[in-house]
């Protein structure tokens, strides 16, 4: 049960951290954001692995550092953590976080831009955190969170940078009862996926056989 609390509980502080930031249109939200990440992935990283995020979740699995048993259960967590801090977040600022991809651009963009970060994220943590190579390194969690951070400066304009499937959701939900959108949520959801199985498979391809 540990490792699943650990996984609400960092999930929930990202995305309460997003919230807050987006109502309140920081300038600067992508560092608050990847910095929140990186200090939730070193408090509970050698709990759960501090994942925070389906689509790393199942890089995880399909790379073999997490069991099949244990997948769903990391999944729910993540996205019972990110529901709940989103609606928290949105009752403090009254408010909510509108996300969806740039109506100015290709919807292909937007699909792009979420799967090619998540792809990032992904391959980021199999490798600073589950390959023998880097094995107790003091440096994980500061990649990890500056992955996001780039991306979210990066792509932030176009897709709205979830690059998390529990992320969209719990955004998606605290928009749609807000009445500020939600109908976007297929697009953080498949896309991440996608981009966090390929990054299990070229982690293999790295060479990172090791289990």
């Amino acid at each position: 049960m540990g490792k699943y609390v650990t996984e609400f509980i960092g999930t929930f502080f990202l995305v309460f951290t997003i919230t807050l930031c987006v109502i309140a249109q920081q300038p600067m939200a992508p560092l608050a954001i990847g910095g929140t990440l990186a200090v939730m992935v070193f408090m509970g990283g050698h709990i759960s692995g501090g994942h925070y995020n389906p689509a790393v979740s199942l890089a995880a699995f399909l790379r073999g550092a997490l069991p099949r048993s244990e997948v769903l259960p990391y999944m729910m967590f993540q996205t019972l953590g990110a529901i709940i801090a989103s609606l928290l977040g949105n009752y403090i600022s009254e408010g909510s976080v509108p996300i969806a991809p740039n109506p100015n651009l290709p919807l292909i963009s937007s699909a792009l831009i979420e799967f090619l970060f998540t792809f990032a994220l992904a391959l980021t943590v199999l490798n600073v955190a589950t390959a023998k190579g880097t094995q107790n390194n003091s440096f994980y969690g500061l990649a990890i969170g500056f992955m996001v951070m780039c991306g979210a400066f990066a792509g932030g304009g176009i897709s709205g940078a979830a690059f998390n499937p529990a992320v969209g959701i719990g955004l998606s939900i605290g928009a749609l009862l807000d009445g500020t959108g939600g109908e976007w949520m297929p697009l953080y959801i498949v896309a991440p996926l996608v981009g966090g199985a390929l990054a299990a498979y070229v982690f293999k391809i790295q060479g990172n056989d090791d289990i």
